[in-house]
């Protein structure tokens, strides 16, 4: 059987027999790389359209018939097809590196991961005049970019941890250079530098960031990552990781109160990018002054596994007892922020036990309309704002509507996109939102029996108050306060009214 490997990672190549085999058709390698990740037949009519868009039917069939025959006299029989589809032949043994680098973080072997990921998917390539192929190789890049990110991020806490600062460094180098203006990830290059004993290294690196954030976006690092070539710089919270059956959960405590909160943001989260802002940092570090602050990443996104996993509502309420079962948390307060509300509400009705009260903020019982139930987005509405937010993804998607008061801000800006690269891809995000789309714990409302707080700003645009409303409407003595402003985000626009709520609540559970 003949050998066949196509690289993806980088510019596209071609190898038969561990031969290069060069391929001066720039369609026909686009093909091959399209026929390779497919891994099986793909209709004639779909290869035309993608390859040829604007051309007649009839040219479009005699141009693929010729392109088919050339690619045979340039590679041999290593095509199949039929006259309706076209495959890679069973009769060869193919090999994609794409497929190699997803199979080794499957298996969390990240540092083999990263050795794989040398280049982004297809970087610098292009057929021509093929929007079709280019969208899709778009999507394809995001999303093994995400893992690639990913995996990173792990070698770098494992060598860390390891004390070999060296390769932590080597591979913080490379997380800088795919996010150049991701602060935390430049903190992680110049601490393990410092750590290396190569200070005037790191003294090189802030001063490149430094220049990037003024070039770019006008605004200076922020005093903690100055602060790292301070002799006494302290440490952020550490990220520990804990199995959920064949689920890897990433989660942080921070803070000593005697009253544990375990926070669960919504759609998308990044235990560690979420310190990275300012506003963000200061509404955590305060959740911290009133009580030791559990936070997680739930299954599908950020630090934790993402792959194969759309995160339920059951499946989530899982994670958060293995989160809180390793936090050696008995009782807590869980703050469900948004889409983690509903997770919380699952929770708090299976073990009130566990539960010493309920916070829900800006969060909904049902994640899409109904006819009693008017207060979300109708399908049709949610699909629309699906397909605008991934095809947003890279960006700052969403941030107006998220977080009106802070759309003009560029550092936000800047840190929300990045923290969405990081946290996940278009692919896998839209997995997670279907799932969260096809949320409805209404039947579980009256069966909460402890403490609640329901938290809504009046003007939020990405969940109505009506929401809210009934929320507090359904839960037995829950306490419903409107507040004001339009910001989705507790953190952004008054977090202090935020915080006072809930000092008072969490104060009036244990006085």
């Amino acid at each position: 059987m003949a050998s066949f490997s196509v690289r993806t990672l980088g510019f596209p190549e071609v190898r038969c027999d561990d031969r290069p085999c060069p391929l001066a058709l720039r369609k026909g390698l686009a093909l091959l790389v399209y026929l390779a990740e497919a891994g099986g037949p793909v209709g004639r009519d779909a290869i035309a359209t993608m390859l040829w868009p604007e051309s007649p039917a009839e040219v479009v069939k005699a141009r693929l018939r010729r392109l088919l025959h050339r690619l045979q006299l340039a590679l041999g029989d290593i095509l199949a097809s039929d006259r309706s589809t076209v495959r890679l032949s069973a009769a060869i043994d193919l090999e994609i590196d794409s497929h190699r680098f997803e199979e080794a973080c499957d298996r969390g072997e990240f540092e083999r991961a990263c050795r794989l990921y040398q280049a982004d998917f297809l970087d610098g390539f292009s057929p021509g005049d093929c929007p079709q192929f280019d969208e899709w190789a778009f999507f394809r890049k995001e999303a093994l970019r995400g893992r690639a990110i990913q995996a990173l991020e792990r070698v770098v806490q494992e060598k860390q941890a390891a004390g070999d600062h060296a390769s932590a460094a080597a591979h913080a180098g490379r997380l800088v250079a795919l996010d150049p203006l991701s602060e935390i990830y430049a903190r992680h290059l110049i601490r393990n530098l410092i750590l290396g004993g190569d200070r005037a290294g790191a003294e090189r690196q802030l001063e490149a960031l430094t220049q990037r954030l003024r070039d770019d976006l006008d605004v200076a690092p922020e005093a903690e990552t100055n602060a790292l070539l301070e002799a006494d710089s302290a440490e952020p919270p550490p990220t520990q990781y804990v199995s959920g059956g064949s689920v890897h959960l990433a989660f942080q405590t921070y803070g000593r109160g005697k009253t544990d909160i375990l926070m669960l943001p919504g759609f998308v989260s990044h235990v560690e990018r979420v310190w990275e802002d300012a506003r963000c940092r200061a509404f955590l570090s305060s959740l911290a002054a009133i009580g030791r602050l559990i936070l997680l990443d739930r299954r599908g996104v950020g630090l934790s596994d993402r792959v194969g996993f759309s995160p339920s509502v059951e499946a989530t309420a899982q994670d958060i007892r293995t989160v809180l079962d390793a936090a050696d948390s008995r009782r807590v307060v869980l703050f469900g922020a948004s889409e983690g509300g509903p997770a919380c509400i699952r929770f708090a009705a299976d073990h009130p036990d566990r539960v010493a009260g309920l916070i829900l903020f800006a969060s909904l019982a049902k994640g899409s309309s109904a006819p009693d139930y008017p207060h979300a987005l109708h399908a049709g509405q949610y699909a629309s704002w699906l397909q605008q937010l991934v095809s947003a993804w890279g960006g700052p998607a969403g941030i107006e509507t998220f977080a009106p008061s802070l759309a003009g801000d560029a550092k936000a800006r800047a840190w929300w996109a990045g923290l969405l690269r990081a946290a996940s891809s278009p692919g896998a995000i839209r997995g997670v939102l279907e799932a969260l789309r096809d949320t409805d714990v209404r039947h579980l409302l009256g069966r909460i029996a402890v403490p609640t707080l329901v938290l809504h700003r009046r003007g939020d645009r990405a969940v109505r108050i009506g929401a809210g409303r009934h929320l507090a409407d359904h839960i037995p003595q829950a306490r419903f306060i409107e507040l004001d402003g339009a910001d989705h985000w507790a953190f952004a626009g008054d977090r202090q009214a935020v915080l006072d709520s809930i000092r008072q609540f969490v104060g009036g559970l244990t006085g």
